[in-house]
């Protein structure tokens, strides 16, 4: 790549679109943000290239470097078609992406999973920084899941590495069965119990209330029984759900991310039950939260290009 002086990342988001500029060293040269446009049609993806267009241009103008460009996306791309598919929005599916933007910008332009690229910066400079192994999750709006094995990222055959969320909730007991519809068609999803409006629907089901999912934690520490309650048969289902991942990827720590992660009694509780389901006697995975927050996912976007493919 000529001419490359930084290094770019776009997080698009379902009401913001972030992005970053990183220097050679990693430090942040300037963050800036656009709201997302709202729509799922094909205008609404023209409307959202253009968006990501001049947020990359703001970002040149305020820096005067030229960058290289990653964007991370609430979905991937097809391996066999190039277009992009599960995506919860919905205006991207079946698009180019990457091949758009390429041309719009003219240079190359590297697209992954949002979770990934979570789960990608903090294993090359955040909380899980030289573990062999790591898992990452995003406890937000949906809960995606990333895999870094020895600093790099698994994507897979099909692009959906670390797509732990629309498996079945592990060990279901009968009050689960068969769980709330999911919007990739099945039923009783992980993502349906552990995402902040599966958390939400919990309460609702208790209460008859609807709040968020920053009240319920609140509510909780405030000690009311019923936000209390709720909360605990969330940690169980965490508990469950990341113990299926254990026995499969046996990693050195999972990182949370999202706006779910911000609870801060997960990283005692869900440990201590997670070890029910393990197969193993001693389970030395520790759980923590994202050293870089909110900014994981940009950051992940912009180290989608190595300094060797950009500096030489």
């Amino acid at each position: 790549m000529k001419e490359i002086e930084c290094r770019i990342g776009v997080d698009l988001g379902g009401t913001k679109i972030e992005g970053i500029a990183i220097a050679r060293d990693g430090s942040v040269l300037v963050r800036k943000r656009l709201e997302t446009p709202r729509g799922t049609g094909d205008e609404t993806y023209r409307e959202i290239l253009e968006v990501i267009r001049e947020l990359i241009l703001e970002i040149e103008r305020a820096t005067g470097l030229r960058g290289s460009v990653g964007v991370g996306i609430p979905g991937t791309l097809s391996t066999t078609t190039r277009v992009v598919k599960n995506a919860n929005s919905t205006s991207l599916i079946g698009h180019p992406l990457d091949r758009d933007l390429e041309e719009m910008l003219q240079r190359p332009v590297r697209l992954q999973n949002d979770a990934n690229c979570f789960a990608f910066s903090e294993a090359t400079d955040g909380v899980a920084t030289g573990a062999d192994n790591m898992f990452g999750v995003i406890l937000g709006t949906g809960t995606g899941g990333g895999i870094v094995i020895h600093g790099t990222l698994v994507t897979g055959v099909n692009a959906i590495g670390g797509e732990w969320g629309h498996n079945p909730l592990p060990w279901p007991r009968n009050d689960e069965l068969p769980g709330p519809d999911c919007y990739c068609g099945k039923q009783g999803c992980i993502e349906t119990f552990l995402s902040g409006p599966g958390l939400q629907l919990s309460y609702w089901c208790r209460t008859g209330l609807r709040i968020t999912a920053e009240e319920i934690s609140r509510r909780a520490d405030a000690g009311e029984r019923h936000a209390d309650a709720v909360l605990t048969l969330y940690e169980d289902r965490l508990a469950r759900g990341l113990a299926a991942v254990i026995n499969l990827l046996d990693p050195k720590v999972i990182v949370l991310g999202g706006g779910l992660s911000n609870i801060a009694r997960l990283y005692d509780n869900v440990p201590a039950l997670w070890n029910d389901h393990v197969f193993s006697g001693d389970v030395c995975t520790t759980l923590v939260k994202a050293y870089h927050g909110d900014s994981s996912g940009v950051r992940g976007a912009a180290w989608l290009w190595s300094e060797s493919e950009i500096w030489g």
